[in-house]
Order: C-alpha cells, then structure tokens, then sequence
C-alpha cells in the first residue's frame, strides 16, 4: 500500500547566515559583496552561476551591540531618507547606512532588513516583521509611500516627525531628571546621617547627664529604628518602586489612573498635558499629510501620544468621525483638548487645511513646552535648596542643639 510522503520538519531547515564574500567577475576585476545563504558551499554555488568567480567567503559574525534605541532608529530614519531623496537604490542606501552604524544590534537590523527587501519583499511588510522597532505608524506611512511612489518623501516626513517627537520626550526627560537626582541625593544624605552620623552623637551625649531637646530625642529615636531595622526599610522600599513600576508599565488600569494623576500634578501636569497634545497633533498631522484617511489614521494617534486618557479619547473620537461626525465636535466632546487646539481644527477642516494648521498647533505646544521646561528649571532650583534645606539644615541643628544648650549652661 503506498503511503503519503511525510512532510519535512521545522527542525530540518538549514539556518541562513550572511557571508562576506570576494571574487573576481569575468573582466577580472575584483569585487566584493555580501549574501545570506545556508552555507559556505551555497554561496559559492551561487556566485559561480553570475560569472564570479570566488576567492574568499567568510561567515559574518555580528558582536552583541547595546540596545537599540529611539536615537538609532530616528537617525536610521533621517539617513535613508536622505540617500533615497538624493537617488541612491534602496539595497545600496541600506548597505552604506548599515555598515556605518556603530551599534552592532542597529547594523544588524538594518542588514536583515536589507536581506527581506533583496528578495522581493517590500519595504512596508519588511518594516512590519519587526514590531519592536517600527510602530503601525511608521509601517503605514511607509506603505502609503510606496503606494503613491512618494516614498523618500514621507520618509523625510517621518524623520522630521521621529525628530521633533525625540526632541519632545529629552526635554520631559530633562525637566523630571534634575529633581529626582536631587531628592535621590537627599535621600542617601539622609540614611547616611541617620545611620552612622547621628549615633555617634548619640554616645557624646550619653556623657552629658541632662535632659536632652525635644528635636534631638525625636531624631535619636528615628535613628534607632532606622538602625534597628534598615534592611526591610531600604527592602520595602525598592521592592515596593520595582512592583509598583512593574503595575505601571503591565496593567492597563494601572496606566490609565497614573495618567490621569500625572495630568493633574501641580508643577508638572501642564507641562506634561502640553508635550501629549503637541504629539497628537504632530502624529495626526503627519498622517493626514501622508493621504492616510482620517478614520484610519486616528488609529495611530492615540497610541502615539503616550497618554492612557488622550488614547481612550482618541478612541472615543475615531467612533464618533467614523459615525459622520466632524473632527471638531468629536474632540469638543472628548473635553480633554483647550479652545484653541479646537478652533484650530475647526478652521482647518473649513478651510481644507487640517494638515498644516495641525502642524502649527505641534509647533505651537512644542515652543510651549520649551519654555515651561525653562521655567520649571529655574523655579526647581530654589524649591529644591529650600527642601534640602529643611531636611539636612533641620537634622543637623537637631544634633547640635544640645551642644548649644551645653554651652550656655557653662
């Protein structure tokens, strides 16, 4: 009795790795390339059926590089851009962007890029297999670039927007840094006191047979517990920030309620609620500009402006424009945007325009956040001095007020 042919497994495949290979064509002149095949013999195999023939093939070898980062990936972005505007193939724009990238990890995205798109892949689904890397924004514009053949050209408008959204998110960065650093410092000033300073004073004024300040007892005595039991302490306290970021970055839930209080923190929250709305708009603008229709392009937005609540109002405006309702009245109704991103909006969709007066909204909140971020920096600096002040200023005259009232006894 016959029997079906088994199918070959999964396990049988052979592994494809890139070689560097070296030969000479059939002038005689040398040249140099790379491909990904299954083996040295492949290679070979290959290169022989074009007329080369091959004098050196090397297996390449890609070091473990550092984590790729929001940097490599806009600058990726800026300088395909700029080959591809400038008439350079695509193979070859990724072979000269490629190799002279410093972070191995980058190189090596880039090479398999390269890779799926010499075999026929576009670039669009080539972006897709790597979702780490390439959010549905940045897969749609490019697919809606290759479709219309203006690809370099919303290229360079993703540059611009992976620019500014870069530039929007060190300035954040920087204006929350420097006091978390200070108070951080504090902190560890603080347990150091605590721990070894304030004891020491302790057994000077066990000798003094008097009674003691009120100030100084109350300091002598945290002193103690925190001596007695500093390890669950300093324990409970990373372990409670790790769980707590960990809830922060996993639940859901968890992101939408620290949204909202991150919104509304005194000092912070303007500054905050200015760089989401400046990415909406930015985000938005960039894919209405790239012909994305509108409905589909709120898909991106909410996610883009990395914010819990601008994502569920997002959501709730992407519902209401699919159902015929216009843009304006559906982010009326979010009752999360101020009056002028609104009328904004509304002259742009009266007047044909909504990219480009979306763009001056961006542009409008980005200067906004430059100068809160100045503002809140030269407002931090004497908030900080004052607390520090209090804390260390407070335990230190706690100590040597014995010391004073010693000396005016004598």
């Amino acid at each position: 009795m016959a029997t079906a042919p088994q199918p070959k497994s999964r396990g049988a495949q052979v592994k494809e790795n890139v070689y560097a290979w070296e030969g000479k064509d059939k002038t005689g002149r040398v040249v140099r390339g790379e491909v990904r095949a299954g083996g040295e013999a492949i290679v070979n195999v290959t290169l022989r059926r074009q007329g080369i023939m091959v004098t050196k093939v090397k297996k390449k070898v890609y070091r473990s590089g550092k984590r790729i980062t929001d940097k490599d990936l806009t600058m990726f972005t800026r300088q395909l851009a700029t080959m591809m505007k400038a008439g350079v193939p695509l193979l070859q724009s990724f072979d000269i962007v490629g190799k002279g990238h410093s972070n191995p990890s980058m190189a090596k995205l880039i090479q398999d890029l390269r890779n799926d798109v010499e075999t026929g892949t576009s670039l669009n689904r080539a972006f897709r297999k790597f979702p780490l890397y390439f959010d549905p924004l940045f897969c749609n514009l490019v697919g809606a670039g290759e479709q219309a053949g203006i690809l370099e050209d919303l290229l360079t408008r993703l540059a611009i927007y992976k620019e500014k959204t870069l530039a929007l998110k060190g300035k954040i960065k920087s204006a929350l840094t420097y006091p978390i650093a200070i108070l951080a410092v504090a902190l560890v000033v603080t347990a150091v006191i605590m721990i070894w300073v304030v004891p020491a004073f302790k057994q000077v004024f066990a000798s003094f047979g008097a009674d003691l300040p009120t100030p100084t007892v109350v300091v002598m005595a945290i002193s103690d517990f925190v001596v007695a039991w500093w390890y669950i302490i300093f324990g409970s306290l990373f372990a409670g920030l790790y769980l707590f970021f960990q809830a922060w970055r996993r639940s859901l839930k968890m992101q939408q309620v620290m949204d909202r209080v991150l919104l509304r923190l005194p000092i912070f929250g303007s500054v905050i609620r200015k760089a989401t709305i400046a990415r909406w708009t930015r985000t938005l603008s960039t894919m209405f500009a790239a012909g994305v229709p509108l409905v589909e392009a709120l898909d991106s937005v909410g996610g883009a402006s990395g914010n819990a609540v601008y994502l569920e109002a997002t959501r709730k405006i992407q519902n209401e424009v699919s159902t015929g309702t216009s843009l304006t009245a559906s982010m009326q109704n979010a009752d999360v945007f101020p009056n002028l991103v609104i009328q904004m909006v509304q002259i742009g969709e009266e007047s044909g325009s909504l990219d480009a007066m979306l763009g001056k909204v961006a542009d409008f909140f980005e200067d906004e956040v430059d100068e809160a971020v100045a503002a809140l920096s030269s407002l931090m600096e004497p908030l900080i001095m004052v607390i520090l002040g209090v804390l260390i200023g407070g335990l230190v005259i706690a100590m040597y007020l014995p010391i004073f009232k010693l000396g005016s006894v004598v």
